[in-house]
C-alpha cells in the first residue's frame, strides 16, 4: 500500500477515501447511543450563535468527522508536497494523516481539536512560507489572528503563540516589528471580544478566560497504559524516521532542515498544551497529528526495503483496528 501512495496517481484519491472509511469501521459498527459536540468555548458562545450541534445524531456526527478528516488530509498533502519536505511529491502525507487521525476512538468523532486542525494546517503552511518572504510582518499578523480564532474554538490552541517566536528564530533575522506583529494580530481579535463583554457589563467574565494559563503543569497523570499500546508501532516508526532524518539532515536543503525543526517544536508544544484544559480528553492530541504525520511520511518516503516498510505499515494498521474494536 505504501508503494501505491508513493506516486500522485488520481486513483489514490479514491483509495484514500475508502481507507478513511475503513479506518472508522469499528465505530460505525458499534455506533454509540449519543455523541455530544461542543463547537466553541463558553466565552465565545456569548456572541457567536450557532445551531445546536448536540442535535446531531451519532451517525451524522461520525459522517461529518469522516468527511472533515478526508478533506484535511487532502489539504495537508498538498501543503507538504508544495514545500517539498519529502523525497518526491506523493500521497503519503495524506495517508499517514488519516492513519494518525484514527489511533483512538475519541479521534473519530467531531471535536474542537478536529476543527482546529484546519487552522493548524493553515498555520503550518504560513510558517513554511515565512523564510521565502521579504517581509514577514503580515504573515505573522495573519498567524496571530488564526491562533486567536482557534482559541475561540479550543482554548489550548493559544499555546501556539509560542510558535510565532520560535519560527522567527528559525527562519528570519531579528526584526522587532515582526516579533510583535503576531501578538498584535492575536490581540486584535480579543480586543473586540473585550469590547463586547464591556458593552454587556460582563468584563469580569472576560478576565476569567485567561485563568487556565496559570494552571500548574500536572506532576501526576492518571494513565491507563493498556489504552496506549497502539502507540508502540507509531513510536517505532518515529524512531526509524528520526534516525533517517539524522542521516540525511546535512544533505538536505536548509529550508527542509528548518521545516523539520519547526514541526518538531510544534509537535511538542501542542502535546504539552493539554495542561490549559483541566478536563481535557484524549481527542486533544489530534492537534499533534499534522506535525507528527510529516515525520511518519518522511520515513515511508525514504525507506528502501519494501518488504519491511510495507509490513511495518500493515502492523500499524492492524494494531489500530484491533484496539479500536476491543
Amino acid at each position: 500500500m505504501i508503494n501505491q501512495f508513493r506516486n500522485l496517481s488520481p486513483v489514490n484519491l479514491l483509495i484514500l477515501a475508502a481507507y478513511t472509511v475503513f479506518m472508522r469501521l469499528a465505530i460505525f459498527i458499534n455506533l454509540p447511543d449519543q455523541l455530544n459536540f461542543e463547537f466553541l468555548e463558553p466565552y465565545a458562545k456569548l456572541f457567536i450563535q450557532i445551531p445546536l450541534t448536540s442535535s446531531f445524531s451519532p451517525l451524522a456526527n461520525l459522517c461529518f468527522a469522516t468527511v472533515i478528516t478526508f478533506v484535511q488530509a487532502i489539504i495537508f498533502n498538498r501543503v507538504i508536497n508544495n514545500h517539498g519536505l519529502l523525497a518526491k511529491p506523493s500521497y503519503l502525507p495524506g495517508l499517514l494523516y488519516i492513519t494518525g487521525s484514527s489511533l483512538f476512538l475519541q479521534f473519530l468523532i467531531l471535536s474542537p481539536p478536529l476543527i482546529c486542525n484546519f487552522l493548524l494546517i493553515w498555520i503550518m503552511d504560513k510558517f513554511l512560507k515565512i523564510g521565502k518572504t521579504t517581509n514577514g510582518m503580515m504573515t505573522m499578523f495573519d498567524v496571530g489572528m488564526i491562533i486567536a480564532l482557534g482559541t475561540l474554538i479550543y482554548f489550548p490552541f493559544i499555546v501556539l503563540l509560542v510558535m510565532l517566536w520560535l519560527s522567527l528564530l528559525l527562519y528570519r533575522s531579528f526584526n522587532w516589528r515582526e516579533w510583535i506583529a503576531g501578538l498584535i494580530g492575536f490581540l486584535t481579535i480579543f480586543f473586540f471580544i473585550a469590547v463586547f463583554y464591556y458593552w454587556n457589563d460582563n468584563i469580569t467574565q472576560f478576565y476569567k478566560i485567561w485563568k487556565p494559563l496559570v494552571n500548574k503543569f500536572p506532576s501526576v497523570l492518571q494513565i491507563n497504559y493498556n489504552d496506549y499500546l497502539v502507540l508502540i508501532p507509531v513510536a517505532l516508526i518515529i524512531v526509524l524516521a528520526t534516525l533517517q532524518l539524522r542521516e540525511n539532515f546535512f544533505r538536505s536543503f536548509i529550508s527542509t532542515r528548518k521545516a523539520f525543526q519547526m514541526l518538531f517544536f510544534m509537535f511538542i508544544i501542542v502535546m504539552i498544551s493539554f495542561y490549559t484544559k483541566p478536563d481535557f480528553r484524549v481527542y486533544h492530541f489530534l492537534l499533534s497529528v499534522p506535525p507528527g504525520a510529516v515525520l511518519l511520511a518522511y520515513y515511508f518516503s525514504n525507506a528502501k526495503k519494501r518488504w519491511f516498510y510495507e509490513s511495518l505499515f500493515a502492523v500499524l494498521v492492524l494494531c489500530i483496528q484491533y484496539f479500536l474494536f476491543v
